[in-house]
């Protein structure tokens, strides 16, 4: 997508004000209060996500249409998600995320969205719980609470956003930071390319990641297909929510 001149210019705006010289008490200023800010966004949000039942969270573009098939998967899997005994968490803005928390409306089951603020494409959709609506400045808050309060991760095409998300999960689990638990890619049409990426170049040519990294996620087609995979870890391995 093109960049409008009104865009660019509070880019380039944007970049000038970063590269502006400061004082060093300015900065120590700064610095302290964001401090504030970044810990009033983490305790509002473990309140706000604390009480909520075992939920599963939904991944993918922000840009994706009613009418694209994506969509209409991503509405499935969550209104299956709900049968089951999941709430659905996602970012709530528009595109996939919106997809997932209609369809656990739909399913009658808990529809959560933890919105960023940005200064395009991301509005709160009309789909999340009234009281499970919760709004960021910082994505690595936003972040943690995908983690924390995740039974699993299952994620449908996307962009930069939805990788980001991806592997922040995969590096976690990886350097056992975190335990594990699924992530299941959905499109093999879409997803196959990055997993043979993975395997040939990152693994077999340069070994930077083990075979086993492999096993820590799995590519679906099918919404029953993407809820049987969360079902059949944990009946498996019988792990206790993470928080």
């Amino acid at each position: 997508m093109a960049k409008t001149p009104q865009a660019h210019h509070d880019s380039e705006r944007r970049i000038k004000k970063a590269f502006k010289r400061k004082g060093w008490s300015e900065v120590k200023a700064n610095d302290s209060w964001a401090i504030f800010k970044i810990m009033s966004e983490f305790v509002e949000g473990f309140e706000a996500m604390q009480r909520i039942r075992p939920c599963v969270s939904i991944f993918g573009s922000a840009r994706t249409k009613p009418d694209a098939e994506a969509y209409k998967l991503a509405e499935e899997i969550a209104f299956q998600l709900t049968g089951n005994g999941y709430g659905v968490i996602t970012g709530g803005g528009p595109g996939i995320m919106e997809a997932a928390n209609k369809g656990a409306q739909r399913g009658g089951g808990t529809s959560v969205g933890l919105n960023i603020e940005l200064p395009f494409e991301q509005q709160p959709n009309p789909y999340i719980d009234k009281e499970k609506s919760i709004n960021f400045d910082y994505f690595f808050v936003r972040k943690v609470m995908f983690i924390k309060y995740s039974q699993g991760f299952i994620v449908l095409p996307g962009g930069f956003g939805t990788l980001d998300e991806l592997f922040e999960a995969l590096t976690l689990i990886q350097t056992q930071k975190i335990g594990r638990f699924p992530i299941i890619l959905v499109g093999r049409k879409y997803w196959q390319g990055l997993y043979d990426w993975i395997k040939t170049v990152m693994g077999d040519q340069h070994r930077n990641v083990n075979p086993e990294d492999l096993e820590l996620f799995s590519i679906v087609d099918k919404p029953e297909e993407a809820v049987a995979a969360i079902d059949s870890f944990y009946s498996k391995y019988m792990l206790k929510p993470n928080f």
